[in-house]
């Protein structure tokens, strides 16, 4: 596809963009990174003006609390997801600010009902406000323990009818590998491989319950390195970016 062909004719209309909490961290891995939350917030009002494509978010919460840390410790695992879920929205109401800042318009919808801070997670308000051209961040994960937000992008692409789910990574990851790259340095990327060999190799992409869910409802998943500038509207406009699981 030739540029300015990708630039009339995006790849997919409707995006999920799943981005994980460290993935906005300092880098300590921790807290918010300011200049991060800019660039990404501006990358978004970039796709969402040049090449016209819905775009809903994803976000985790690691760079907060990590349920799996929690129960780990000895806590009761609910109880640690439950307060993973509220970590999200923490990282929601951020992504929504710097959002606004750059003059993009964006709601926070929370599968863990906040009425003071956040709208409640309702399909066909979603899709609503995407029709509008606003950008929605989901929150909350899937409002149900022992669900990665992993999960819960798979679950909210098929339910507002996203064409694929944009995976971005960190930390100078920029795909899918055959093994760890950071520790194996004969690892090389995968340009493509399909939902099936993901979950039989087992191959780091998302958790199995979401790889599965996105196998049985044709929902190709994109991993990217999110860091690099330009990346989001790179695949967006088809370029040969990360790796392509579908």
């Amino acid at each position: 596809m030739s540029n300015a062909a990708s630039e009339n004719r995006p790849r997919w209309k409707r995006v999920i963009l799943k981005l994980s909490g460290e993935a906005l961290a300092e880098p300590t891995g921790f807290g918010l990174d300011t200049g991060v939350l800019q660039q990404v917030a501006l990358e978004i009002k970039d796709a969402r003006e040049a090449l016209g494509v819905d775009v809903a978010i994803v976000v985790g919460g690691g760079n907060f609390w990590r349920g799996l840390k929690g129960a780990g410790q000895g806590m009761d695992q609910a109880q640690a997801d439950f307060m993973g879920m509220i970590a999200t929205v923490m990282n929601g109401l951020a992504l929504q600010d710097a959002l606004e800042r750059v003059g993009q318009h964006s709601r926070v919808m929370t599968a863990v009902e906040m009425p003071k801070v956040a709208e409640p997670y309702i399909r066909r308000r979603a899709e609503r406000h995407l029709e509008k051209g606003r950008v929605v961040i989901f929150a909350g994960g899937t409002g149900n323990p022992f669900f990665t937000t992993d999960t819960a992008a798979a679950l909210r692409a098929a339910e507002i009818d996203a064409q694929a789910i944009l995976k971005g990574t960190h930390s100078g990851v920029d795909g899918v590998y055959t093994a760890d790259p950071k520790l194996d340095p004969t690892a090389t990327r995968y340009d493509r491989v399909s939902h099936k060999e993901v979950i039989e190799k087992e191959l780091r992409v998302m958790d199995a319950t979401a790889i599965a869910f996105c196998r049985d409802n044709r929902i190709p998943i994109v991993v990217f390195d999110v860091s690099t500038p330009g990346n989001i509207r790179s695949v967006l406009e088809g370029r040969p970016v990360g790796t392509l699981v579908g």
